[in-house]
């Protein structure tokens, strides 16, 4: 960033798992500067900000005080779930460019609320952190795509299966109230992806058919096990098996198969195994492996730093490119990918999928709002 650009100030509020992370990585980058950090309790904020370097007098104990001073410019939302609707509402209409973790809302009224006060307000920045997006292989495999590397794809199947931390205090994730259901915990994250890569191609989702499991092995409030069938503008179906209680593991599986090529991702196996693809373009219909440097032609390689989505631990998360793009969408204007707005289908498609699973039915998309509200409602 231009060194003569002001720093964007920046309140943050939940200095958790997640948020201290994030709020590392604002300390990290030179277009950031944190201004404020809103807390539900002060111990817990000196110990954020010890650990990140800053001062404990940045602590502000009423998050609507520190969203209306005038020396923030951007609220990084990191809170629990169910307060990420109300906040970004509350931020938006203090004029203030909103970050927000996944899911942007736990009700269905805020986030319509969200996408027209986004809409309303254009010259506010606004961007839902759904980060497996900036995984060096999800970005890779989206170049690919968009290069016509494997046709016009008629399968895709990506999972998101990983058991919620839960350990001693964290106990209050069980709850339907806090954290809202299985969705928004984080199977949005391979819905956001799948999303993106039928978009390369033009393509949305036109109906969802969706069942849940409430077999669990922790008392979940929410059913944990989603079974998710999407099938797609152009024809193709899309699969993804969520799980945010019982996994062996954290599985982002991923198979695509399109009429000139297909991807395979097995987050269970070591690497060089992961990744597989093959193209009639690309690799002349053979199969390779572009994390195995030792075997695999050097034309087809990908550099030895490549992530890929498998790891439960933020530290390993690309949380810099994700805070990196927002700062850089602030200072130059240019809304994200990942705006309110933008997002919008990807958040409409897990209510849909909600709706499915509670009534039994296949739901179309675009949702009919009308009865997405009655529902929700109660």
């Amino acid at each position: 960033m231009n060194p003569s650009i002001t720093p964007t100030r920046v309140g943050f509020v939940g200095a958790g798992w997640m948020g201290t992370t994030l709020m590392q990585r604002l300390v990290e980058h030179p277009g950031a500067e944190v201004v404020g950090l809103h807390q539900r309790t002060q111990a817990n904020a000196a110990a954020a900000l010890e650990q990140v370097g800053l001062p404990a007098s940045l602590f502000c104990e009423d998050f609507h005080t520190m969203v209306t001073r005038p020396d923030v410019d951007a609220v990084f939302l990191c809170s629990p779930n169910s307060a990420h609707g109300p906040q970004s509402l509350a931020a938006l209409e203090a004029g203030k460019h909103v970050f927000c973790e996944k899911p942007c809302a736990t009700t269905f009224a805020d986030f319509e609320r969200q996408v027209a006060l986004a809409q309303a307000h254009p010259e506010l920045i606004t961007y839902v952190n759904y980060l497996m997006n900036f995984d060096t292989m999800e970005q890779r495999l989206l170049d690919m795509v968009k290069a016509g590397a494997f046709g016009t794809i008629t399968q895709i199947q990506v999972n998101y299966r990983h058991p919620i931390n839960i350990a001693g205090d964290k106990a209050w994730k069980l709850s339907q109230d806090v954290m809202g259901d299985a969705i928004g915990m984080g199977i949005i994250h391979a819905l956001s992806v799948m999303l993106n890569i039928m978009a390369a191609q033009d393509a949305h989702p036109v109906r969802v058919f969706a069942t849940a499991c409430d077999v669990k092995t922790r008392p979940f409030e929410p059913d944990a096990i989603y079974n998710i069938q999407i099938q797609f503008s152009n024809g193709a179906t899309g699969f993804c098996f969520g799980n945010v209680d019982q996994a062996n593991g954290y599985d982002a599986y991923h198979n695509l198969h399109g009429t000139e090529g297909g991807f395979i991702f097995d987050s269970y196996l070591d690497r060089p195994q992961k990744v597989r693809y093959w193209s009639e373009t690309m690799t002349d219909r053979q199969w390779v492996r572009p994390l195995d440097l030792d075997h695999c032609p050097a034309a087809y390689q990908w550099p030895e730093g490549t992530t890929t989505p498998d790891s439960g631990d933020v530290m390993n998360h690309q949380t810099g490119a994700c805070v990196a793009h927002f700062l850089d969408c602030v200072q130059s204007g240019k809304p994200s990918f990942l705006s309110f707005e933008a997002s919008a289908p990807t958040a409409e498609l897990g209510w849909a999928i909600l709706l499915s699973a509670q009534t039994g039915d296949p739901i179309a998309l675009p949702l009919d709002r009308a009865r997405a509200r009655k529902h929700f409602a109660t």
